[in-house]
């Protein structure tokens, strides 16, 4: 059983960052691919980004390509989603997610964080 607690969420205004962090805990992080989701108010829940255990394998949401950056430290078992030049469409509770493989397939995702909530305001 894979654990997973988000945190670093808040209330920016466009073009603000923030880093999201994930910590993962009751397995081997290193061997886990980890996805970034979003779920904003009155839509389904969409992929945002997703790191390989081989950490030169990164994929992302067209929309947010340029933007926001995924990574991982292994020896920390947390992975980061770096956000910059936010817009107010970034907006939703974001969610942190362990796979068996690397997928943009938010079914193949078995185990979710809380989430943590982003505002972007204008």
């Amino acid at each position: 059983q894979v654990q997973l607690v988000e945190s670093g969420g808040g209330l920016v205004q466009t073009g603000g960052s923030l880093r999201l962090s994930c910590v993962a805990s009751g397995r081997s992080f290193s061997s886990l691919n980890m996805g970034w989701f979003r779920q904003a108010p009155g839509k389904e829940r969409e992929f945002v980004a997703a790191i390989a255990w081989t950490v030169t394998m990164t994929y992302y949401v067209d929309s947010v390509k340029g933007r926001f950056t995924i990574s991982r430290d292994n020896a920390k078992n947390t992975v980061y989603l770096q956000m910059n030049s936010l817009k107010p469409e970034d907006t939703a509770v974001y969610y942190c997610a362990s796979a068996r493989i690397i997928t943009r397939n938010k079914e193949a995702y078995d185990t979710w964080g809380q989430g943590t909530q982003v505002t972007v305001s204008s």
